[in-house]
């Protein structure tokens, strides 16, 4: 039996356009809603929406026809109306609220480059988008024309680039990168292809789900002359996947780009675990797999979008054994304040002795693994890759505790703390007295009370 088919939908007000023109990627773009008088052509707004729309410095709204057609004009609390159609909550503040929730732009070397993970950068390339979220984590740039980022700063980010070979893996974002002009999107890819250290170019973009018509054979074409490329897509609800999509996703497929989707958890539109498991195995069906669900950030105008973390746990508790492992995703917190992205999830891991760990699975099911009493443990002295590790200069964290090069990890100001306002005397004067034997390759105590150099 075949499957049944992804929908394909279009306004009744667009039923006179042209095919070539609805397929057009530019006569969308040049065709977006973005007022009262152009949304009440396809629905009814509500009093809120009426409110929202006719607020001054409200975060930008635009949104493509193809996108538009997908929402029930019916149903005020659509879950496509509601992540794009602004409504009079969005206006309200709430506690923790912050314009730079995860700390972007103080962790950027120049602007418009994140370096906040070892051997990855963020680069955002433009404040564009084909239409708009209204939860969007950067929206103090985005939208903004006047925020686009220069040339200057363009060769600030590439010459960065250059000079920090811990770099193997570039993110491109924004804004939205598909909606550079082709040229300057080539010119970007063959730029960074350039750099001999960068191995991974990955593209972050809502492209494919808000203008799916841009995804062309040409397009393809151009993003397989700098493999590898990767790409994760931007899919909340099962109601986003259409066969224009599936249709861009296998395009994507078959020119090499593996696909990934990342979702944020919404409330009230995706905030239960029959939708979220509807929205993986639809993914899965359209060769995307789910890799993060992020928690909402607590970025300004999305208060109301916000559920609690338990949710969230919920939802995996939800999907983990109750559907493909392709299909779970990563449920993450991006850390307020720059920390990065925190992995969150149920509890597995019941107990655990010397010897043995007790674990428990889906269904409730309680098991035990042995594990070895005589395992003979890794020697990283005649390892050529513990030996050859990749420079990451101050961010080893707590792998570099099990590496041993550190013992302990200080916030910053503790000794000074604890030295509640005294000053150097003989207990202090000694520094190797901290300096724990065998770890960091510093100098170690004897017996004897001596310090002497590590052989």
């Amino acid at each position: 039996m075949s499957q049944t088919p992804f929908p394909s939908k279009r306004a009744p007000v667009y039923a006179d356009v042209p095919d070539e023109k609805w397929n057009d990627w530019r006569w969308q773009l040049s065709n977006r809603l973005n007022t009262v008088e152009d949304f009440e052509k396809l629905f009814k707004l509500t009093d809120s929406e009426i409110k929202a729309l006719n607020t001054q410095g409200l975060f930008r709204v635009e949104i493509t026809p193809y996108f538009a057609s997908l929402i029930n004009p019916d149903d005020p609390n659509d879950p496509i109306r509601l992540q794009v159609i602004p409504k009079a909550e969005e206006i309200v503040p709430f506690t923790g609220m912050m314009e730079d929730s995860l700390a972007e732009d103080r962790h950027s070397p120049v602007p418009g480059l994140v370096h906040r993970y070892p051997d990855r950068v963020l680069m955002l390339v433009t404040t564009q988008c084909a239409s708009y979220c209204r939860y969007c984590t950067r929206s103090r740039i985005v939208g903004d024309p006047t925020a686009t980022f220069s040339r200057a700063e363009f060769e600030m980010q590439i010459e960065y680039l250059k000079n920090t070979p811990q770099v193997r893996d570039v993110l491109l974002s924004g804004g939205d990168p598909l909606t550079l002009a082709p040229k300057l999107l080539d010119e970007l890819l063959r730029r960074l292809r350039e750099i001999p250290h960068i191995e991974i170019i990955r593209i972050g973009s809502r492209v494919p789900v808000f203008l799916p018509q841009r995804i062309t054979d040409d397009f393809c074409d151009t993003l397989a002359k700098y493999h590898p490329v990767w790409m994760n897509i931007h899919v909340n609800h099962p109601n986003e996947i259409t066969q224009e999509l599936a249709d861009a996703c296998d395009r994507l497929s078959r020119a090499g780009v593996p696909l990934g989707n990342q979702s944020v958890l919404l409330a009230g539109v995706n905030d239960c675990v029959h939708i979220q498991r509807k929205l993986v195995q639809d993914l899965v069906r359209i060769r995307v797999r789910p890799y993060y669900l992020y928690q909402c950030d607590l970025v300004d105008g999305a208060g109301h979008f916000r559920t609690p973390v338990g949710k969230g746990i919920e939802i995996i508790e939800g999907l983990r054994g109750h559907t493909s492992g392709y299909a779970v995703p990563t449920y993450v917190v991006d850390a307020p304040g720059g920390g990065g992205k925190i992995p969150v999830m149920p509890n597995y891991l019941i107990s655990m002795s010397d010897h043995k760990i007790i674990l428990r699975n889906y269904e409730g099911y309680i098991t035990t693994y042995e594990e070895p009493i005589d395992y003979k443990p890794h020697d990283p002295k005649t390892c050529p890759y513990c030996q050859n590790k990749r420079l990451e200069p101050g961010q080893t964290g707590i792998t570099g505790l099990l590496d041993g090069e550190e013992m302990f990890i200080k916030p910053e100001g503790f000794d000074a703390l604890h030295n509640r306002g005294g000053g150097l005397h003989r207990l202090r004067a000694n520094e190797e007295k901290w300096k724990p034997l065998g770890i960091g390759g510093e100098a170690k105590p004897l017996g004897s009370g001596k310090i002497h150099d590590m052989e």
